[in-house]
């Protein structure tokens, strides 16, 4: 079973690669919503009330208020992602676990900081989606609750997009349309021989 990482940085388009590498049928494992389902639980609310106690809103965790709180505070936030982390990395071990006794010929693991916490280790190939810096910055402040001050913060925690590009086994053109994006992913997965050309 070939393993590969997904991953890049804010507002490259991961999540519309990760969409498309499941609907070709590969089980996909993505770190951003096991950290939701983890933050909505009361496992959750219990790991991060430890640390963070206002943080935590009717037994789950508020996760602007936690956001607000941790993002001047680099200790905070280190101590933060190291129990995350170890949690979310659990979960995707089960994850392969279920798709190796399925027989699956590939998965997906969708993890944005995939460097960033030394999860390359356990990946066969790596692929990296990007675009421009001009485009990234258009597409990450029309998020909702964003600002340059905060994505600023979010960019300077994060591994520069050319090192990404450096380390990956393959880079995907992002700046196009996600047609164009979905191509350039079907053919890579013909040349690692996954899928048939069509």
């Amino acid at each position: 079973m070939m393993v590969i990482g997904l991953t890049g940085s804010i507002a490259m388009g991961k999540s519309e690669a990760a969409n498309y590498m499941k609907s070709l049928g590969f089980p996909v494992f993505d770190s951003d919503h096991e950290v939701h389902r983890l933050y909505d639980s009361e496992q959750g609310a219990a790991l991060i009330g430890s640390l963070v106690p206002q943080a935590i809103l009717l037994g789950k965790v508020d996760r602007q208020k936690l956001s607000a709180i941790v993002l001047h505070d680099e200790t905070l936030l280190k101590t933060l992602e190291k129990c995350v982390h170890t949690e979310i990395s659990k979960r995707r071990n089960m994850f392969l676990k279920q798709a190796r006794a399925s027989r699956a010929k590939a998965v997906v693991l969708d993890i944005p900081l995939l460097f960033e916490t030394g999860a390359q280790k356990d990946i066969d190939k790596i692929i990296v989606v990007s675009a421009s810096a001009e485009i990234q910055r258009q597409r990450a402040l029309a998020r909702p609750n964003m600002t340059p001050e905060r994505l600023a913060l979010i960019l300077a925690r994060q591994m520069p997009d050319a090192e990404k590009r450096r380390l990956a086994d393959a880079v995907i053109d992002t700046s196009s349309t996600v047609q164009q994006m979905q191509k350039s992913l079907f053919r890579l997965c013909v040349e690692w021989g996954l899928i048939a050309d069509a």
